[in-house]
């Protein structure tokens, strides 16, 4: 689903005001390849992001956005970064902030397709071949994919 039904019923109460969400980034890593989506509404190809459910733990949240837009199961490692990302204008007007929680996950079964309408593409990129994609998108995998223990955050 594009939109989680619990923003849908704010947005009929509060029109395109701005919102301050919590997201999940998961970047799945598959030996010396990550999945990646291509997004419907803009071509661009992310790892996989979503907003969380009221109530959801994070992990919990990565692991359902990767199944029910590529198919392909994992299983969350660690948290690699915690952000604030930009203040977003969707392209109906709706405005929103993200607080985003990024998990390094491990490829465990399935074959990435694009699974739902959120986008048009899914596939294992090499690491050394990774398509242009925004900074803050390119940090979260980076992160993903160093052996840092502690989590990367901005002061």
């Amino acid at each position: 689903m594009p939109i989680p039904e619990f923003v849908v019923d704010l947005r009929a109460k509060i029109g395109h005001d701005l919102l301050w969400l919590p997201a999940v980034t998961a970047v799945v890593r598959r030996e010396d390849q990550v999945l990646l989506v291509q997004r419907a509404d803009s071509h661009r190809w992310t790892p996989v992001t979503g907003v969380l459910d009221p109530g959801e733990e994070p992990a919990v949240g990565a692991l359902r956005e990767v199944l029910e837009e590529t198919g392909v199961v994992a299983r969350t490692d660690r948290v690699v970064a915690v952000s604030g990302a930009n203040w977003v204008t969707h392209v109906n007007d709706d405005r929103a902030v993200y607080l985003d929680v990024t998990f390094a996950c491990t490829w465990l079964s399935g074959e990435p397709h694009a699974a739902d309408d959120e986008s048009v593409a899914a596939r294992w990129w090499p690491i050394a071949e990774l398509p242009d994609m925004a900074p803050a998108l390119r940090d979260r995998i980076d992160a993903a994919l160093t052996d840092e223990v502690a989590a990367r955050y901005r002061t």
